[in-house]
């Protein structure tokens, strides 16, 4: 059975996270182990509340050492909610700004929108070859719960990896809702938490691994 270490680093729905993975078809270890956590199949970084704490929670498990060796080594990875936001260069909220993982370029900053956070079902733009939302239409909703997101993709095409597939949503203006580069991905959505939609992305997640 495939297995993936479901990252415990002290921010993060675990106990529904975990229990969607197992339904996805996996091996599910709940763990701060690196040995565990570099050898899984599958590695997810899930994470809810702020950036700067969540980033904190990483760094005392040594998270981001963790999520680029494998990397390194081409093995997947799934960041989830503010686990894709950790992701990136930097997260600014209340105007305090914050290092990421920078495994991305860019930053995550507040939505401009007028109601705030985005709560709540939305549906999203993704590209046709994509993986994780194989088999779904166009129309389908994930369950969203956060009022910052990476607004901009920068980092340039070229190199080794294939471009990078973007999938965007829309709240106050585009953000990214998910991406797919190589071995690392990422939802800004939840989908532990959105259904059957949800229930399928991490199938797909699960069985690419």
């Amino acid at each position: 059975m495939t297995t993936v270490a479901l990252l415990d680093y002290g921010s993060g729905n675990l106990h529904s996270a975990n229990r969607a993975l197992i339904r996805a078809g996996a091996d599910v270890t709940v763990t701060a182990d690196p040995e565990i956590a570099l050898n899984a199949d599958g590695l997810v970084v899930p994470g809810v509340g702020a950036f700067a704490a969540c980033m904190a929670g990483l760094l005392s498990v040594r998270g981001d050492r963790l999520i680029g060796k494998r990397l390194a080594g081409g093995r997947p990875v799934l960041g989830i909610c503010v686990g894709m936001q950790i992701l990136f260069e930097r997260g600014v909220e209340f105007g305090v700004e914050t290092d990421g993982c920078a495994e991305w370029p860019g930053t995550v900053d507040r939505l401009p929108a007028e109601v705030l956070p985005h709560m709540g079902w939305n549906t999203v733009r993704a590209p046709e070859d994509s993986v994780l939302f194989a088999g779904m239409d166009p129309g389908t909703r994930f369950y969203f719960v956060h009022s910052y997101a990476a607004r901009t993709w920068d980092l340039p095409e070229g190199g080794p990896l294939a471009p990078a597939k973007l999938t965007w949503s829309e709240h106050g203006g585009p953000f990214l809702a998910a991406v797919e580069n190589g071995p690392l991905s990422a939802t800004q959505f939840h989908p532990e938490k959105s259904g059957d939609a949800g229930a399928q992305l991490l199938r797909n997640w699960v069985k690419a691994l």
